[in-house]
């Protein structure tokens, strides 16, 4: 597995080790070369940590900065433990077509690309672009297969990690999963997290299978959208009611909060027994490609919540993350800087 560390500063940097789930964390210096890996032109490549002298560890040095604009003149130098993403890489085949064909119809694209996706990959590429020290760790190869199949994000990870796979996992602020890459290695990392008290955000989207028992048991916060907590829990989510009648489904399945995707109509965050949290939209003034929003809103989620901001300002900063991402074509390309997401929460 190739381990990819994005810094505050837009950049990252990954193993060269060719050899399955090897990785360098923050708590170690490199004990070899690094290589860089561009993941898209957007990111830049750095290889410096800093030290945390109170607890030996290594830790980015990042400006912690409040999610209302007005109070970002006062920013601190803080040591924080950073955002850890395992999940897919992906080659996503770009088609701008002006209509879907027929059966046996055969149209012709207007323009095609091939760009940089995949939901870990996405979700870590949003984390850095907010300026928060990520990790992101997925299989190196097989970027062509998953157009059609998984590839080598569902069919090249060991069958047991070790622990010495886990540091960076138990050295977290926060860890993403989604289920594009083996349920085994989603539960595998959700146990390490839980046994550090590392909280676990599970994006729903992926396979169309249910979910273990086991893998719901060992998450914080289940982020589907509204079709994904329809295929959970069998039931209708075409209403507020009915979605929250569904996700009182998950906290019988022992989810204990779930924050839901609703496209236009915005977002929601239900934690068991209390009254759930909406957030509308934030308008974007134009729609491009809504590829990847999904990913932004739940990658600005958990950074906002790392960051320890209140539930409301979560919801909210990753409203307006999202409302950027769709004025751009693309998935990773669409990733909105920490200034933009700045910008557009202070005209709100």
């Amino acid at each position: 597995m190739r381990g990819i560390a994005i810094s505050p500063s837009n950049q990252c940097c990954s193993s060269g080790s060719s050899s399955p789930l090897q990785f360098q964390s923050q708590n170690t210096l490199p004990s070899q070369p690094y290589r860089t890996v561009n993941l898209n032109p957007l990111l830049q490549f750095n290889k410096k940590k800093k030290q945390n002298p109170s607890n030996g560890r290594r830790y980015p040095i990042v400006s912690k900065i409040s999610i209302n604009p007005s109070n970002n003149n006062n920013n601190t130098q803080t040591p924080i433990r950073p955002l850890v993403v395992f999940g897919s890489a992906n080659a996503d085949i770009y088609l701008e077509i002006n209509r879907l064909p027929k059966v046996g119809e055969t149209i012709s694209a207007n323009s095609g690309q091939t760009l940089a996706g995949g939901k870990g990959a996405n979700q870590a590429a949003c984390g850095g672009r907010l300026s928060y020290p990520t990790y992101f760790l997925g299989q190196p190869d097989g970027q062509n297969s998953i157009i059609i199949v998984g590839g080598a994000n569902m069919n090249c990870w060991p069958h047991t990690l070790s622990d010495q796979d886990f540091e960076v996992v138990r050295n977290a602020g926060i860890v993403l999963l989604q289920r594009e890459i083996p349920d085994s290695v989603n539960i595998q990392v959700a146990k390490a997290a839980r046994s550090t008290g590392v909280p676990v955000i599970l994006d729903a989207g992926g396979m169309d299978a249910p979910f273990p028992q086991e893998l719901l048991s060992f998450i914080d916060i289940l982020s589907p959208n509204e079709s994904e907590l329809g295929r959970l829990t069998g039931m209708a989510t075409e209403s507020f009611e009915q979605i929250t009648q569904a996700v009182v489904k998950c906290h019988k399945m022992g989810v204990k909060q779930v924050l839901v995707k609703l496209g236009a109509k915005g977002s929601a965050l239900f934690v068991e027994g209390e009254e759930p949290i909406k957030q509308p939209i934030i308008s974007a003034t134009k729609v491009l490609d809504t590829t990847g929003a999904g990913d932004t809103f739940t990658a600005a989620f958990a950074v906002a919540l790392v960051e320890g901001k209140s539930r409301n300002e979560c919801l909210k900063f990753a409203a307006a993350a999202a409302s950027l991402c769709v004025q751009v074509k693309g998935a990773i390309p669409s990733m909105p800087d920490r200034k933009s997401v700045f910008d557009l929460l202070q005209s709100h």
